[in-house]
């Protein structure tokens, strides 16, 4: 079976793997879990899958993708089973994944703006004098987590510019 596409009835665990691009111990990771039906047996006890076990897979391997978590995966599956009813709660899974998605990308962004200060404020002297060493070893130094007050953290902010500079001359 070289054709990958979900037209593709698989018969194997392994063709239903190459078929949706998945690994076959997450198959079996997604049964145990409930999130795949359990397949059909063949006498010999081996399981079999269909079409419609591809499309599925698919719909969880794209998902996962999109960074929705297990459960919520398992609602919106629950919500593609009942085709006749208002997506509406699908729309709100969907949001409230979009709010967790832009907290990470704030928080992301946090970090850079803080890696980028321990390296610029940093004067490549020794270590004794790193900045980068400095905050690593002392959260309150941290622009992010620091646990001084905006004022105090200005301050010392200033300070640090002011070390760094004078360390710079030669």
């Amino acid at each position: 079976m070289s054709d990958t596409s979900a037209s593709v009835s698989p018969n194997t665990i392994g063709a239903l793997g190459k078929a949706a691009r998945v690994n076959v111990e997450t198959i079996r990771y997604y049964e145990r879990i409930g999130l795949m039906p359990r397949p059909a047996r063949t006498r010999a006890g081996y399981r079999t899958y269909d079409a419609r076990h591809v499309e599925r897979l698919e719909f969880i391997r794209h998902s996962r993708e999109l960074g929705f978590s297990l459960d919520a995966i398992r609602e919106l599956l629950a919500l593609s089973d009942d085709p006749d009813r208002s997506c509406a709660e699908a729309d709100r899974i969907a949001r409230v994944h979009l709010q967790d998605v832009e907290a990470r990308i704030a928080s992301l962004e946090a970090l850079r703006n803080e890696l980028t200060r321990m390296i610029r404020r940093c004067a490549h002297n020794r270590i004794a004098d790193c900045r980068v060493i400095r905050v690593l070893a002392d959260h309150a130094e941290c622009a992010i987590h620091g646990r001084q007050p905006a004022q105090d953290k200005a301050k010392a902010d200033r300070r640090d510019d002011a070390n760094a500079a004078r360390r710079r001359k030669p």
